[in-house]
Formats: structure tokens, sequence, C-alpha cells
């Protein structure tokens, strides 16, 4: 099939660019909906500062009253505000790293067009260099300028004004000439109050998940004395399982933890609590281009609200049901990166997840919220590496979790941390409805243009 680029496209552009991709691509036609009207539009430059702070050698460090927690352009998107990553606090403020309160990032190095609103628990940490801060003047609205970024004609401008064959990437200056609707101040302002209400849904629910962490850490002794070495004796070793001899199955972080609970709380396996833990098999995946299921990674699952460009085809998930979680799942990553642990709310229930995520599926035995809250703890993660084996790549699978240990506190404590991570939950998932709803009106307004 054949498409023609007439002059008129490509004057404009400035750059005389004659390679047809730059033209003939989703990009470029969301793009060409706003640059045929620029009229109703202003620069981001015009009314926002934007950097990327320089190329620097990382001083990375271990955490002290002088670090700042550092994140990584692909830790933009993701749900968490913390990192176990550390640089030292005077090169970052030496290099103006630090991001604050209110900044608007986008990543603009291998995928493009990621965008966060930095909230308060962000304030003061610091993002790697590729990553680009966007100050909105005061009299513009915040929300509003992170919505239209977050939509598809923001992330489309960013993809067709990037440079690079091979890995793609764009800075501040071409940021800054993406084209901002400017609709009436009543339109902007409802989007801002969604994407502000969705702001602070999310640090209410994260609030409450360091409340209810801090409830289950507490009860567990983690000022145990940190040895490097110790004695393991050989019948530890004949009665352990795999009969495994890498020491740090036996003499780490994670084993100290384990042998508390195992010797000093009333616990049961994992195994014990749940009627089914499993991960779907491996399967050879029917991607679509339109109609079908968004298939969702390891990855993908951690992201503020799950994404991926990738479908099956609905033949495929009818033969294996088993790829969509029910809701109230606990999903587990099993694979590279070990022990994230993600609810399956409403909107994950809808998605297909890879066979590289284990589902855990409670029976009821301890409440909900509070199997989920200790697997997603510090000290449930631990637990959940301790298991993993394999030198490169690390796995785990059904049978190694079903080992993990989990404390059965006093009812009334695991009622309330059940009643606090379910409301945390609740916050969450209207938080992904209301910044869904917003980005999804910038588009539906920018659309309307072709109506009229």
């Amino acid at each position: 099939m054949k498409s023609v680029v007439f002059k008129s496209v490509i004057i404009p552009a400035h750059n005389f660019r004659f390679d047809s991709r730059h033209y003939l691509n989703e990009h470029a036609l969301n793009s060409l909906l706003l640059e045929q009207n620029s009229q109703k539009c202003k620069q981001l430059s015009e009314f926002a500062l934007l950097f990327n702070p320089p190329v620097f050698k990382r001083q990375f460090c271990k955490l002290t009253p002088r670090a700042v927690q550092y994140f990584q352009s692909s830790d933009v998107q993701n749900s968490s505000e913390n990192s176990s990553v550390y640089i030292y606090g005077k090169q970052a403020q030496d290099l103006n790293l630090l991001v604050h309160t209110g900044d608007i990032l986008v990543t603009g190095f291998g995928t493009i067009g990621n965008s966060r609103l930095v909230s308060r628990f962000q304030n003061g940490v610091c993002y790697a260099n590729n990553v680009c801060r966007i100050k909105v003047n005061n009299n513009f609205k915040k929300g509003y300028i992170y919505a239209f970024m977050r939509s598809k004609y923001g992330v489309s401008q960013l993809n067709k004004n990037a440079s690079g064959s091979v890995v793609r990437y764009i800075e501040a200056p071409g940021i800054g000439k993406t084209l901002v609707p400017l609709f009436p101040e009543s339109f902007q302002k409802e989007i801002d109050d969604l994407i502000q209400e969705s702001a602070r849904l999310r640090e209410e629910a994260t609030n409450m998940f360091g409340e209810v962490h801090k409830i289950i850490e507490g009860q567990i002794k983690t000022d145990i004395e940190d040895s490097k070495y110790g004695i393991v004796s050989s019948q530890n070793i004949s009665l352990s399982h795999n009969k495994r001899f890498e020491a740090t199955y036996y003499v780490s972080q994670n084993r100290r933890y384990y042998d508390y609970i195992i010797n000093k709380t009333s616990h049961a396996n994992l195994s014990d609590l749940c009627s089914h833990i499993f991960r779907p098999g491996i399967f050879k995946r029917q991607y679509v281009q339109r109609e079908g299921i968004m298939f969702l990674g390891g990855a993908d699952i951690l992201n503020a609200i799950p994404y991926s460009n990738k479908k099956l085809s609905y033949k495929q998930v009818l033969n294996m049901p088993e790829l969509i979680p029910e809701e109230g799942t606990i999903l587990v990553t099993c694979g590279g990166t070990i022990g994230n642990v993600v609810y399956v709310d409403k909107q994950l229930s809808t998605c297909a997840v890879s066979q590289h995520v284990m589902r855990i599926i409670p029976n009821g035995t301890v409440p909900n919220g509070y199997l989920y809250a200790f697997l997603s703890s510090h000290i449930g993660h631990e637990l959940i590496n301790m298991f993993s084996f394999g030198s490169v790549i690390p796995q785990i699978e059904p049978h190694h979790l079903g080992l993990v240990p989990v404390p059965i506190l006093d009812i009334s404590l695991m009622n309330n941390v059940d009643e606090l991570c379910r409301k945390s939950i609740n916050d969450i998932e209207q938080a992904k409805e209301k910044e869904t709803h917003a980005i999804s009106l910038v588009e539906q307004e920018i659309e309307s243009w072709n109506k009229n």
C-alpha cells in the first residue's frame, strides 16, 4: 500500500527530512493534528523551565545521613516511591540532580515519553541525567500539563522529535518544542483537579502501606546482629530444601529472618495459607495489532498504571484462562528480579500476565490484606529471595514460594493490617481511574478538532 507525503508537510518541519518513516508512522500522524492546529497551542518551553543535568560518574554509596536515593529512567513510571540505590548527597546537589514536589519528569532515552509527577515522598531524591526535569510556571496547571504529556499526543511528539536510529533519545531542547493545547481555563482546571486528587490518593495509600509495614516489621526482630560468618552443621544441610550448599542460604540476613520466625513466632508456611500457588506454563505468544487482551510482563505490573502495547489474541487467552489473574490474587515476580509483590485489583484482573509472574490464591486462613502486606514488606521480600536459585538469572518456583514462613500474629493486629491494606488498595485503584480518565478527556478534546 502506497502513501503520499506532500511538501506542505515537509517544509514546515524545517529540517527537510526525506526518509518516509519520519512522516508515515503513528507518532507522526498524532503529532500532525497538533501541528495543523498550532495556533491553538503553545510550545512547552514558553511556560516551563526544562533541563537535563550533565552526564556524570555516579558515586554510589550505602545508606547514610549523607546519602540520597537514586532512581534510573526505568523507575519513572514505577509505582514505588523508594529506591535501594544511593549516591552521595553532595554530588547530587552540586550537579543539580535533585527533584522536587510538583516537578514533571520525562524519560528521553531508550523508552521515550514515560512521565511522572513528583510527589512529596520523592521531594529531594535524585534521578538519572537522562530524565528531563520540567518545572511548570505557577500560572499554569501542573496537573493538566502532566496529563497532556502522558497522553498519546504528548508521547507521540516526543518520539517524533527524538534522534538516533538504534538507541532513540531526546533531551530538554527537543522536549521543549512539544506543542501543548491551550484549552479553556475551566477544562484545564477539571483535568488538574483529577490529577491532583489522583496524586493525593496515591500519597494516602503510600502512607498507609508504610504504616502496615512498620506494624509487621515491628513484630520481627530486625536488629539481629549482622554476622558475615557462621558455622553450619552437616545435619542442617541434610535437612535443607534440595540439600543446598551455597553459603548465603545459611548465613545471610534472609536466613536470620527465617530462623527468627521459625523458632520464635507462631507461623505457617505460605502453602498452608493458600489454595493454590502456581504460574502458567511456557507458551508461544500470539500477538495481535488491534483487538486483543493486554499482555503484561513482570516489569509492567509494577507501573503506577500497568500498561503494555502488547496484546494477545482472545482465542489464545480463552485456551489459557490462567493467564488472567482473578481479583484478590497476589502476584510475585519469579524470574530475573524476584520478590516484587502486587495485589490484583479490577484493572489488573482484565489483563493477561506473563508466566514469569507467580500467582498466589489465599484460602482465607489469614486475612488477604495481611498476607499481601507481609509478602510485600522488606522481610517478606528477603524471605522470598532466600529460596531463589540460579547464578545468572535467578529463579524461584511455586514449591519454593510455598516454604516461606508467615508469622501468625494476634487476630486483631492482622485485621487492623488487613483493613489499612484494603483501604490503600482501594485508594490506588481510584487514583488510577482518575488519572486514566483525565488523560482520556485530554485526548478526546484534541480529537474533537478533527470534527470541527
